[in-house]
């Protein structure tokens, strides 16, 4: 039985896996790169442009995986996995390496001080209501706003309300803790651009004295200086009048866009003059009131109740 058509239409279909270059190929297998520098033959691209490439792609390819097959091999439960060596291509980066966050007051001093952090629970149990409860925030275990009754300490106001005084100390320990966040983020923020925090929240507050002098009628010039405080210098806009000999044209143009701008309507448009006078004597013209006549009638009315 002949077979030889058939081994040949599978050798057809089936490439060797063997490639030959003249010169041979280069390869970075730590980033599975590989570098042919064999010229390319311009007529076959010209031919066949597709067909021309995908050969190179093919061999190029097969190349590489020759390369990675041949490596040493790890067994997994996942799989077999090759292990790839070191690359020696050096890739440059889009971006800077990120740089590390600077070290917070907190950190700093559990750093001086050895402190670790330990990872503990949230919640502990709570004899009192015989539940786990968290250890702070809402409906937290060392919150006291359920307890029945309360101890007044020594030289405390017995008229005074501890459940109160408790809630206000609360909240004042919130706002500090607030405060120095904000703080902390300010400082880290300086820091990450290089600055010094002390000299940014200097600048900050002269800032704020700056703008506060300005809110003033005067602009600070009759305000009174706080102890220690440099002089600051507020930039004053000269007021502007126009000329007593101008022009009548520009005279007749800003009298005329002040009477535009009273007799704008509540949606902006101008009042059409002539409209609103047929307007008022369609509804029966202008009424005159006189005064006298109007006392008179009230007179009258005052007698004849009597």
């Amino acid at each position: 039985m002949d077979v030889t058509a058939q081994l040949d239409e599978l050798k057809n279909k089936y490439k060797s896996v063997e490639v030959t270059k003249l010169v041979p190929v280069e390869f970075d297998l730590g980033n599975l790169v590989a570098y042919d520098t064999n010229p390319v033959n311009a007529e076959q691209l010209k031919k066949s442009t597709d067909a021309y490439l995908k050969g190179l792609a093919r061999e190029g390819t097969q190349l590489l995986l020759n390369q990675i097959f041949a490596l040493q091999t790890e067994t997994t439960p996942e799989g077999v996995y090759a292990k790839l060596p070191a690359p020696t291509t050096v890739l440059p980066r889009a971006k800077p390496i990120p740089k590390d966050n600077p070290l917070t007051r907190w950190e700093k001093f559990a750093k001086v001080k050895g402190i670790q952090k330990k990872k503990t629970s949230r919640k502990v149990y709570d004899d009192g209501v015989q539940d786990y409860k968290p250890k702070w925030g809402f409906q937290g275990a060392n919150s006291t706003q359920d307890d029945w009754i309360k101890e007044v300490p020594d030289r405390a106001d017995p008229m005074e309300d501890q459940y109160e005084k408790e809630k206000e100390e609360r909240k004042e320990r919130v706002a500090k803790n607030k405060t120095q966040q904000r703080r902390n983020v300010q400082e880290s923020a300086a820091l990450r651009k290089g600055q010094n925090p002390r000299d940014v929240r200097k600048a900050e507050v002269r800032k704020r004295i700056l703008e506060s002098k300005g809110s003033t009628a005067s602009m600070g010039r009759f305000d009174k200086s706080l102890k220690n405080e440099d002089a600051v210098k507020v930039k004053r806009e000269k007021r502007k009048f126009d000329s007593s000999t101008m022009d009548g044209g520009k005279e007749k143009e800003g009298v005329m866009n002040v009477v535009n701008k009273l007799l704008k309507n509540e949606d902006g448009k101008l009042i059409n003059m002539t409209t609103a006078v047929k307007h008022v004597h369609q509804q029966g013209g202008m009424r005159t009131i006189d005064m006298d006549e109007g006392k008179k009638n009230k007179k009258q009315k005052g007698r004849s109740k009597k």
